[in-house]
């Protein structure tokens, strides 16, 4: 079949081709219950056309690239009305109550989509996404890691995380430069209690500001004096659980 489009590097544009990942990717979604799904950035339709098969199901995508939805709603009429011209950043909920997510993210903006979902987070039942690898590794490492960061604690916060399978190179057009991987995270409810999300993202965004150092340098300011004394303040960003950033975020000024 002829490409009735162009890859746009801007937009980090690499288009899966394997088959058989396509169908590990809808797979890994579909031993979930779920009745809406968005896919985010369709694309040239790989993982599309599978889905749309998906019976009984509200299916929308989001897409930026105005001559991808051309392309899609022509080789796929079904589509049209079901994807909307905006970036995935600047979305509102795209459901009437609760939804899954899938997607071949974007490189570029991966991080920024996750911290979109983690808005949502009360609404999104299940996600499944391809990543940059070295993404994919973070946002599933536990502590006392390197790869431990921001990502896998304020994710783990509110989803459970599995890394399913690596994807080469190779199953891309054109090849990326870099391995992908993909995720599972299954919304774990909201487990530690966290009454203010804003309060809590700022604790680990900042400790994590200066990982090198011990907690109570970059957290000097968020704690009583006392409190800054404590064994815990000795440790890294990188050695606490997300329940240890939890009973600390109950604690600050």
């Amino acid at each position: 079949m002829t490409c009735m489009y162009t890859l746009k590097k801007s937009l980090g544009q690499h288009f899966l081709k394997d088959e058989l990942v396509c169908q590990k990717i809808v797979s890994a979604l579909t031993v979930m219950p779920f009745r809406q799904l968005l896919e985010v950035g369709p694309g040239g339709g790989a993982l599309t056309k599978y889905l749309i098969e998906l019976p009984g199901i509200d299916f929308k995508a989001v897409e930026l690239d105005e001559e991808k939805i051309i392309y899609l709603e022509k080789t796929y009429p079904s589509l049209k009305g079901k994807i909307l011209h905006e970036s995935i950043l600047e979305t509102d909920y795209p459901f009437e109550g609760k939804f899954s997510v899938i997607g071949n993210f974007p490189y570029n903006i991966s991080s920024q989509i996750l911290f979109r979902i983690l808005e949502w987070n009360e609404e999104v039942d299940s996600v499944v996404g391809m990543f940059q690898k070295e993404v994919a590794v973070r946002i599933a490492a536990g502590p006392n890691n390197k790869d431990y960061g921001i990502l896998s604690v304020l994710v783990q916060a509110f989803f459970t995380v599995e890394y399913l399978f690596d994807v080469d190179q190779n199953c891309f057009n054109p090849p990326p430069k870099v391995k992908s991987g993909v995720l599972r995270m299954v919304n774990a409810g909201n487990p530690w209690k966290i009454n203010n999300k804003k309060k809590f993202f700022h604790l680990v965004k900042t400790a994590f500001g200066q990982r090198r150092k011990q907690l109570r340098n970059p957290l000097k300011s968020m704690f009583e004096p006392e409190v800054l004394k404590e064994d815990i303040f000795t440790k890294r960003a990188e050695n606490l659980s997300v329940e240890d950033y939890v009973n600390l975020m109950n604690r600050m000024k």
